[in-house]
């Protein structure tokens, strides 16, 4: 564990010293290079679970859409939608637990570049380590699962629920309106999920707050932004060809890397500041 020193450092002087000392630039890369190896399986793998729920493959990338570049998305939808059709065997076949494997490589590369971000050495079995990495997918497919069920099925449980509570009308339009509300709330559940369960050193719940906060702002901003150029100003098949869209998944996924990264620093100093004041 680092220097308890560091504690006297202001957090922005803090976080440029990391930068440079722990090149947060490129492990960014590196984690967007497992994001790339691991999107098509975990999408192939939420899918193929979500077909037993009345919901379609639009749905899911229906909640997405607006934070990531629509080639992304587009690109993303169509080689997934490809496998799918070819695809045979069930949920629980080798396939797809060799997916549910592959999925797990983005989570694995988080796991590491926090390990980084906290300056400490992975001291868990191999089996416990990716054991992690996969409950963290679950978990993160749970989410979306919820989400969907939200954005899909909520008007229909408002009503409902009002029609066997009697909750007044004005309450059903409230719940109409936060249904739509809550995915930043989930998204900051899975960043402190990530910030709690995946470094290799115990650390209090109270001490990823921050860079939980921090990460799904960031997350949120850095997307929308980047998918505002673009969508409006970007054109990148123009300089890449056919690979463009592939291009704008992996700045896209660099970016997302970059904020996680950030998050876990601003963590491991909220950290050292409590660890010193035992």
């Amino acid at each position: 564990m680092r220097v308890i020193i560091e504690k006297q450092k202001p957090i922005v002087t803090y976080l440029i010293g990391r930068f440079k000392e722990s090149d947060i630039a490129g492990t960014a890369a590196q984690m967007a290079y497992f994001f790339l190896l691991s999107i098509f399986p975990l999408m192939i793998f939420t899918t193929t679970l979500l077909a037993f729920l009345p919901i379609t493959t639009d749905d899911v990338f229906a909640l997405i859409e607006d934070f990531a570049p629509e080639q992304t998305i587009s690109m993303i939808q169509e080689i997934v939608e490809g496998v799918l059709e070819t695809r045979s065997g069930g949920l629980l076949s080798f396939g797809i637990i060799g997916t549910i494997w592959s999925a797990s490589n983005g989570m694995n590369a988080i796991i590491k570049g926090l390990n980084q971000a906290y300056s400490v050495e992975e001291t868990r079995p191999f089996y416990t380590n990716r054991g992690i990495s996969v409950l963290l997918t679950f978990g993160f497919i749970l989410i979306v699962t919820v989400a969907l069920v939200l954005q899909v099925f909520g008007r229909q449980l408002g009503l409902l629920a009002s029609g066997y509570l009697n909750v007044p009308e004005e309450l059903v339009v409230l719940w109409d309106w936060v249904r739509w509300s809550v995915s930043p709330i989930l998204i900051f559940s899975v960043f402190v999920g990530l910030y709690y369960f995946a470094p290799s050193l115990k650390v209090k719940l109270r001490s990823v707050i921050p860079g939980a906060a921090f990460a799904t702002l960031g997350w949120i901003v850095a997307s929308f932004g980047f998918s505002f150029y673009v969508n409006n100003f970007g054109n990148y098949s123009a300089t890449y060809g056919s690979i463009g869209g592939i291009i704008i998944m992996m700045i896209w996924f660099y970016l997302t890397a970059f904020v996680i990264l950030i998050g876990g620093e601003i963590n491991a100093f909220r950290n050292s500041k409590i660890q010193s004041t035992k």
